[in-house]
């Protein structure tokens, strides 16, 4: 009685591979069958040879069928490349991308402009936010457009803007929170300490500039 395999294969293999690999199964002891018949004719043949010679033969025969059956072979998923979003450097070293170009107003200097946004460290750890991470909810910021009173990176990120717009800003500390009074800062407690401890290393900024007043 012949073993079972244990997978079947819809691809069938040399005939040779497939005599010398028959196993009969008698008394609890295997006997190799018509395998065996060929060492007998062929007694200087090692089995060593034998086996790698069998198996060159079948690892030659493997691409041949997957050229003639491409359904046999694993299907190619359709890659699509990502959209670029260019980086620009500013003298200052802040680093702005525009992911999405605003169609509204344009933010200007001296300008006050409503905006969400969200900090995070550099890591991508995030900070805080204007939008609520689990309700969607967001309580938008009014912002001058003057570096006395706000980040001087991100003004540099605002201003062009136009509304509707989304920017992605790395802002070096030399040009972030030099000092606690310059917004956007929470007004808690916990949110505000969390942000002022991170002072001093590069932060992110996501923003979307909603209005111009």
């Amino acid at each position: 009685m012949l073993a079972q395999p244990l997978y079947q294969n819809p691809i069938q293999l040399p005939r040779a591979l497939c005599r010398s690999r028959s196993i009969a199964v008698e008394s609890g002891q295997s006997e190799i069958g018509d395998g065996r018949l060929f060492l007998e004719k062929h007694p200087s043949l090692p089995i060593k040879k034998l086996r790698r010679r069998l198996f060159l033969e079948f690892m030659g025969f493997i691409p041949s069928v997957l050229y003639a059956l491409p359904a046999v072979a694993a299907p190619m998923f359709e890659m699509k490349e990502p959209e670029v979003i260019r980086t620009l450097k500013l003298p200052d070293g802040v680093r702005v991308q525009e992911v999405v170009v605003g169609e509204g107003p344009e933010a200007r200097d001296g300008d006050l402009v409503e905006v969400n946004y969200v900090c995070r460290r550099s890591n991508g750890y995030f900070v805080h936010s204007t939008v609520d991470q689990f309700s969607g909810e967001s309580m938008p910021v009014v912002l001058p457009l003057d570096e006395n009173q706000i980040v001087k990176g991100l003004k540099e990120i605002l201003i062009g803007m136009k509304v509707g717009g989304k920017r992605r800003g790395l802002i070096p500390p030399s040009v972030g929170y030099i000092n606690e009074n310059l917004k956007p800062i929470p007004d808690e407690f916990g949110p505000r300490r969390s942000l002022l401890s991170h002072a001093k290393e590069p932060l992110i900024f996501e923003v979307q500039l909603l209005k111009v007043l």
